[in-house]
């Protein structure tokens, strides 16, 4: 009598799969989870480049904006109420902070959680940036299914 639903994420693919045809989404055979990721190779033999890592873009922005303000660690550490060596392993990139320590930290420098984000977006944008075409990912209509995305998309 109890409808019981499994506590599983359902994953909404951004892109299609490589080769698929949308014509027919139905018919494809369900698949296995995929490996989450970089692509494993880029065109010409290279290796694909390493995405950055979230905490370490939002490392380098709040040392970048300490350092900037001429402010030592203790001093950030101590107006947001975390330790001095946590704040460190944050700018360095080595912790995963949870949004009221990242909140804490920003409010320490002056700056919301949402300029926080915004700068590591930014941060993000431009490492996005392909070689080939110097373009900021978003702008203009792209196809291929590696383009860098312009957004930040948080889930819980």
């Amino acid at each position: 009598m109890s409808n019981h639903v499994p506590n599983e994420a359902r994953v909404i693919p951004l892109r299609p799969a490589a080769g698929s045809s949308s014509s027919a989404p139905a018919a494809r055979a369900p698949q296995g989870p995929r490996p989450v990721g970089p692509p494993q190779g880029a065109p010409g033999g290279r290796p694909a480049p390493k995405e950055p890592l979230l905490r370490d873009l939002v490392g380098d922005v709040l040392r970048r904006e300490r350092l900037a303000q001429e402010r030592t660690l203790q001093d950030v550490a101590d107006a947001a109420r975390i330790s001095m060596p946590y704040l460190s392993e944050l700018e360095r990139g080595r912790k995963e902070a949870s949004s009221e320590v990242l909140a804490a930290a920003a409010h320490a420098l002056g700056l919301g959680l949402g300029d926080l984000l915004s700068l590591a977006q930014g941060e993000l944008t431009r490492l996005a940036r392909t070689p080939s075409t110097g373009a900021r990912a978003g702008h203009g209509r792209r196809t291929s299914s590696t383009a860098p995305y312009n957004g930040l998309c948080l889930a819980a």
